[in-house]
């Protein structure tokens, strides 16, 4: 009898470290979707922007037409990305255009003092710095998800139950070089 009790409690205590177990992993996977939400707003924000952008910039240089179709194919291909590894790809290619489209703006010096194209550049400035809050809130989240998946014991529940684990949300190789640079000049009155 006394052999039965034992088998009894230590069914009952794992099946409760099982389920904490799982509770934790649905919590940071909960986690994980709340962070890509997040990077999805800005991002969002972000292509809304560029057709203002694109159209105060077009205002001044209309000849440079392959620029903006270029840029508003790389913002289609972002609104389009329907993963991590994809998102990412899209957008270091919308960065790349909007980098040309602001070089393109340097030889416009009318342009550059237009007050719509300062708040738009302002407004890209601020949504990058979303973006980045953003995805360093995300990928904190993955790397914690991960790490639990990875670990035991938690790797004998996370993979009968589905939990897989959440790729990086990386822009670059390691470094942010390829962020369009928005040179902020003041307007003369």
């Amino acid at each position: 009898m006394r052999a039965e009790w034992v088998a009894l409690l230590a069914v009952v205590s794992i099946g409760l470290l099982v389920a904490l177990i799982y509770n934790r992993l649905v919590r940071q996977r909960n986690l994980v979707r709340e962070g890509w939400s997040g990077i999805d707003v800005q991002l969002r924000r972000r292509t809304d922007l560029v057709p203002n952008l694109v159209a105060t910039v077009k205002a001044y240089a209309a000849h440079e037409r392959g620029l903006f179709e270029d840029v508003a194919a790389k913002r289609a291909s972002s609104i389009a990305a329907d993963n991590v590894p994809g998102q990412a790809a899209a957008e270091r290619a919308l960065q790349g255009a909007l980098g040309k489209l602001f070089a393109l703006a340097e030889a416009y010096p009318a342009l550059k003092a237009d007050k719509n194209f300062l708040k738009l550049q302002t407004e890209l400035a601020e949504i990058e710095d979303q973006i980045q809050m953003a995805r360093r809130y995300y990928n904190g989240t993955a790397r914690d998800l991960n790490i639990a998946i990875q670990s035991f014991p938690n790797s004998l529940v996370a993979r009968p139950f589905g939990f897989r684990e959440e790729p990086y949300f990386e822009l670059g190789d390691g470094n942010d070089a390829a962020a369009p640079q928005v040179a902020f000049q003041e307007a003369k009155r």
